[in-house]
């Protein structure tokens, strides 16, 4: 028997009365926490108004975790459908049980974080660089759930940090396995600062810094992946296709494109907007902007109000004045007395 090992949580669920709270699922809430308030912060260090990145966070984790399960019961179909099944097809909707595919979360998440963006008017790929590190910290938090439901580890192993697997969860009694929720969080971490360090060391914009995420990302995925043994497309075992895994050559993919991506923009340099362009707009009002003067309008409309008041200029809706009497009514009766006067009956 190994002298040191890491063990596995006893339980991944507590109840408050009937109200069950989920290892799995709070790891992913801190991670969300984290990453907003990283990037909310790096958001504004680049000139960009409080409170943009929270208002985005709310589409983009919705689609996100969407996006994330759909691939995960897509890749893992035979999980939930089909004669060979081994949960129940209603089952695919229990994300509290695990499953949730980083390449789908990232996808439909992008989707509502664009939605978002275009609605504010400013540019995706600054959102897209500023929200890069904070992204993979989540990743790293959001990875111990896989701790607690016991899930997606790696092979037998002797090394001192073996993973303990209860034989509920596939283990066998006496077996080491490698920890690869481990490997990948210390992995995502080191990225996350990498990618702080090398945003401000080469200033990486239009969409860059989170191509260096991509391919940092996908490059740790592919190894970690290998030393995985959980049946990822299949029931029993995983799909392989030339040897490899399934989402190891998604990462080759990803891989290769984040690449090309940052050869394709290297000199890109043109202006990306922070701030959206009409700022007289206040985001608060759907029906348009803030009444001048008020605790909620914008500072442009504040300092223009003001500017008006000094001037003495009234309201650009008020009055006109109404137009001097004795015009061209009278002259027009002039003209008719003088008539009548030449033409009697």
């Amino acid at each position: 028997m190994p002298l040191a090992s890491i063990p596995s949580p006893s339980q991944g669920v507590w109840y408050l009365g009937i109200i069950p709270i989920r290892a799995y699922a709070l790891c992913i809430v801190l991670g969300v926490v984290v990453a907003v308030w990283l990037s909310e912060r790096r958001w504004v260090a680049r000139g960009g108004q409080k409170g943009t990145i929270i208002d985005i966070a709310v589409p983009a984790v919705i689609f996100g975790l969407i996006g994330g399960r759909l691939y995960h019961v897509i890749t893992d179909w035979q999980t939930y459908f089909g004669s060979r099944a081994i949960k129940e097809p209603y089952q695919a909707l229990f994300i509290w049980e695990g499953g949730l595919g980083i390449w789908g979360a990232i996808a439909l998440g992008g989707v509502g974080v664009w939605w978002a963006v275009r609605k504010r008017g400013i540019s995706m790929s600054a959102v897209a660089d500023t929200v890069a590190p904070g992204i993979a910290f989540a990743q790293a938090i959001g990875r111990w759930g896989n701790w607690f439901n016991q899930e997606l580890y790696g092979g037998p192993t002797t090394l001192p940090w073996g993973l303990e697997i209860d034989v509920d969860h596939g283990g066998e009694p006496g077996v080491l396995y490698h920890p690869t929720f481990l490997y990948e969080s210390l992995w995502d971490v080191a990225l996350g600062f990498l990618l702080i360090l090398a945003g401000k060391r080469f200033t990486l914009r239009h969409g860059r810094l989170f191509a260096l995420y991509v391919a940092g990302y996908t490059l740790g995925r592919f190894w970690i992946e290998g030393l995985r043994i959980d049946p990822v497309g299949g029931v029993d075992h995983a799909v392989t296709f030339l040897g490899l895994r399934l989402n190891q050559w998604t990462s080759i993919v990803l891989f290769v494109g984040a690449l090309v991506y940052l050869w394709v923009t290297r000199n890109k340099d043109t202006e990306e907007r922070v701030v959206p362009l009409d700022l007289t707009v206040d985001p608060a009002h759907e029906s348009g902007q803030a009444d001048p003067g008020s605790s909620d309008a914008p500072a442009v409309v504040a300092a223009e109000a003001a500017d008006r008041s000094e001037e003495g200029d009234g309201p650009a809706d008020s009055a006109e004045p109404a137009e001097p009497s004795g015009t061209d009514a009278d002259d027009d009766a002039d003209d008719d007395a003088a008539t009548k006067e030449k033409n009697p009956r």
